[in-house]
C-alpha cells in the first residue's frame, strides 16, 4: 500500500482518514499540522508531526501527503498549506469514492471527491478541490483550483468555475455559465447568468407560515 501523510487534525481529517483506510490503497502513517496549532502527538491514534519538519522525519520519495482543510478564507488556507507541501517535495494525493461514477476525466491532485458525485464525460477538474457527496459536474464544464462543492451541487454542462471559489449545498448552476473567482454561492441557489469576482449569493430566508402543521389537510 502507498503510505499517506494527512495535514490537519479537524473533523475533515479525521472523515479524511476513515475514507483513505476504507476505500484506497493508501495506509495513513503520520497526521501533521503547523506549530501553532500542534496540540499532541497522537490524533486518532496515529503519530502527529510539526508540519515545519515533517520532510525530514518522512522522505516526500516514500510518502504522499493530502491536506484536509476546509473552506477557510475561501480555500485559501487549503491552497497556502498545499503550495508548501508542494516546496517540501510531497506529492498530493486525491481521494475518489469507488461509488462515484466518472470517466478517466482529467483530475488535478489533492482533490476529495465523497459518494455519490457524478462526473461526466470531458468534464475537467482542477487541483486542490473538495467536492461532496451527491454533487453533479456535468460534461463538458470546468472546475477550477482551490474549491469547495458542499453537498448536491448541480453543474450543468460547459459550466466553469473559476479559482476559490464555494458552491453551498444543493445550488445550481445553469448550463453554459461562468462562476468568477472567489465568488460565494449560498445553499439553494440557482444562479442563471455569469457573476463577477467576490461576489455572494444568498436565497431569500423562508416563509414561515401562521398555521400548524396538523392543520393541513391530505398531507
Amino acid at each position: 500500500m502507498k503510505k499517506l501523510i494527512i495535514f490537519g487534525t479537524g473533523d475533515f481529517a479525521k472523515l479524511a482518514k476513515f475514507y483513505f483506510e476504507n476505500d484506497s490503497d493508501y495506509s495513513i502513517s503520520a497526521f501533521t499540522v503547523e506549530k501553532n496549532f500542534f496540540k499532541e502527538d497522537k490524533f486518532c491514534d496515529v503519530p502527529c508531526y510539526e508540519f515545519e519538519n515533517i520532510e525530514k522525519i518522512f522522505s516526500p520519495d516514500e510518502y504522499e501527503m493530502f491536506i484536509a482543510v476546509g473552506y477557510t478564507k475561501i480555500n485559501k488556507v487549503r491552497a497556502e498549506i498545499y503550495q508548501k507541501a508542494k516546496e517540501k517535495g510531497f506529492k498530493l494525493a486525491n481521494y475518489i469514492s469507488s461509488k462515484s461514477i466518472y470517466w478517466n476525466n482529467k483530475i488535478g491532485d489533492n482533490c476529495f471527491i465523497f459518494e455519490g458525485c457524478v462526473i461526466q464525460p470531458d468534464a475537467v477538474i482542477g487541483n486542490n478541490n473538495i467536492i461532496w457527496s451527491g454533487s453533479i459536474i456535468s460534461h463538458d464544464s470546468i472546475i477550477g483550483n482551490n474549491c469547495f462543492l458542499a453537498p448536491g451541487v448541480t453543474i450543468a454542462g460547459f459550466v466553469k468555475i473559476e479559482n476559490y471559489c464555494f458552491l453551498g449545498a444543493g445550488c445550481t448552476i445553469r448550463n453554459g455559465i461562468q462562476i468568477a473567482q472567489e465568488c460565494i454561492i449560498g445553499a439553494g441557489v440557482t444562479i442563471i447568468n455569469n457573476t463577477e469576482s467576490g461576489e455572494v449569493y444568498k436565497t431569500p430566508d423562508p416563509v414561515l407560515l401562521n398555521i400548524n402543521s396538523n392543520e393541513i389537510k391530505n398531507f
